[in-house]
């Protein structure tokens, strides 16, 4: 009955060493109010100068969502009086904007495709970070003029899912091209969700509400479940235009709804107008050429890795689904192993095997040692069922491969002689069974392999195991 209609406002801190407009370290993690000067404090006659890298960052990221790099671009004040904005106005880019008109493409599960347009991508100023403690409220500026690049898509997007593929999408270019860390948790990566519904067929843009401080991709799909859902109910039950109103909403995860938090300001509220203390941003011919040489990002490798590895758009898309499994990924493969088993052993049995803070950058098994562990299983030095004890072993200690294969003695039998004399044994302890092989009860072949396996203590190879008893039991 209802179509939903969703656009996305992303805040991406860049990750350059100094702010926006001073030389204050961009480290707001140390102790409060430290990094901070008298820019940043909008102190009388402090002046801004801008930082150059944000530039370099910003045609990066117009490189890579195909849009328009404007050479000349203006700074503008936002003002807004909160107690984290010591200037009571924010230094953004309204009217020409560096980036505009950039597009990027969601892949759905079963192969289809669609472009979600990207309006435009904006520099401004961060803001510092109000801490509530009891009836006290703190202020910590260490974060006040850290440079952000505002992301904002059109309303393109039908449905919370194809929202958190936009979003996933964008947070990988982000981390490929390297210009932030858009680590959600701590705020480097913030989404504003703007939700909408409208009759189906209808294309008018009706009242949106904006959902602020989600800051995980499992909240921001639940906070337009739940808004889609309350629009739905007020227009059913004829009430839309008393209940819904232009308003900025939270996502409460505890009572599972979103909530009113304040009234929805329009662009004069904030009486903007041209920044008095910046000259326009300017954009060299050897800037545009230089940084327009971007990494490859993850469609490129996507459809490289299909290419040059032989491997589905699936398991190609998991891979590359971020920078550093794809870059572990490639460091596995130059052990000279099968993408199918590399595959296997990364996603599946590695990655479940990292627990709590361990993720594939701290991994105590690095992509070397887990190619070479693959490796072992191609050569048949060890099974597949000894690999993963082994692994467990290595996630333990400090204790390369080979030296943890025969500290567990794993190692596989492939000493055909060995290997006839325990089938030859299993064979003669179980004459009726080898009478019910050879009647047709193809499936105790099993049992045979089991047997062999067993007597052998899972160190003969499972190939020879089989070729001998096939021969053996005709």
């Amino acid at each position: 009955m209802f179509e939903t209609v969703i656009g996305l406002e992303v805040h991406v801190q860049l990750n350059t060493k100094t702010k926006l407009f001073c030389s204050c370290p961009t480290s707001f993690n140390h102790k409060q109010n430290t990094n901070t000067c008298p820019t940043c404090l909008a102190l009388p006659g402090a002046l801004p100068v801008l930082n150059k890298e944000v530039l370099h960052k910003s045609v990066m990221l117009g490189t890579a969502i195909d849009a328009t790099i404007n050479t000349t671009s203006f700074f503008d004040r936002k003002s807004y009086f909160y107690p984290d904005s010591p200037s009571a106005y924010q230094i953004t880019q309204l009217y020409t904007p560096i980036v505009e008109h950039g597009k990027l493409k969601i892949d759905f599960e079963d192969g289809s495709h669609k472009t979600i347009r990207i309006n435009r991508a904006h520099i401004e100023a961060d803001a510092g970070k109000n801490i509530h403690d009891g009836d006290i409220s703190k202020v910590d500026l260490n974060r006040a003029g850290t440079p952000l690049l505002e992301i904002v898509s059109e309303p393109d997007m039908r449905s919370a899912e194809e929202a958190i593929l936009y979003l996933k999408k964008l947070h990988s270019i982000i981390r490929y091209l390297d210009i932030g860390d858009a680590n959600m948790q701590e705020g480097s990566f913030r989404v504003d969700v703007n939700v909408s519904i409208r009759p189906k067929g209808d294309d008018k843009l009706y009242t949106r509400v904006e959902i602020k401080n989600i800051n995980s991709f499992k909240f921001i799909q639940k906070a337009i479940e739940l808004e889609v859902a309350r629009q739905s109910e007020a227009w059913e039950d004829g009430v839309y235009e008393d209940e819904i109103c232009q308003e900025t909403r939270l996502f409460d995860q505890t009572k599972q709804e979103t909530r009113s938090m304040r009234g929805k300001e329009e662009a004069a509220d904030y009486r903007y107008f041209p920044e008095p203390d910046l000259l326009k941003a300017v954009v060299t011919d050897e800037m545009l050429e230089k940084y327009s040489k971007i990494p490859e990002l993850p469609d490129e490798k996507m459809a490289r890795f299909v290419k040059e590895y032989g491997m589905n758009e699936y398991n190609a898309s998991v891979i590359t689904s971020s920078v550093e499994m794809a870059h572990f990924f490639e460091a596995m493969m130059e052990e000279g192993i099968s993408a199918k088993n590399a595959t296997t052993w990364l996603t599946t049995e590695l990655q479940g095997r990292l627990k709590g803070e361990m993720n594939i950058t701290n991994s105590p098994v690095d992509a070397k040692k887990l190619g070479f562990l693959v490796k072992r299983i191609e050569d048949q030095t060890i099974s597949g069922k000894a690999a993963k004890e082994v692994l467990d072993h290595l996630m333990e200690n400090e204790i390369d491969v080979d030296s943890a294969i025969d500290k567990l003695g794993l190692k596989q039998v492939t000493d055909t002689g060995a290997i006839e004399a325990i089938c030859d044994a299993v064979i003669a302890a179980n004459p009726d069974k080898v009478e019910q092989y050879k009647g047709g009860k193809d499936k105790l072949f099993g049992f045979f392999v089991g047997q062999v396996m067993k007597e052998s203590k899972g160190s003969a190879s499972p190939q020879s195991v089989n070729e001998i008893l096939k021969a053996k039991l005709g």
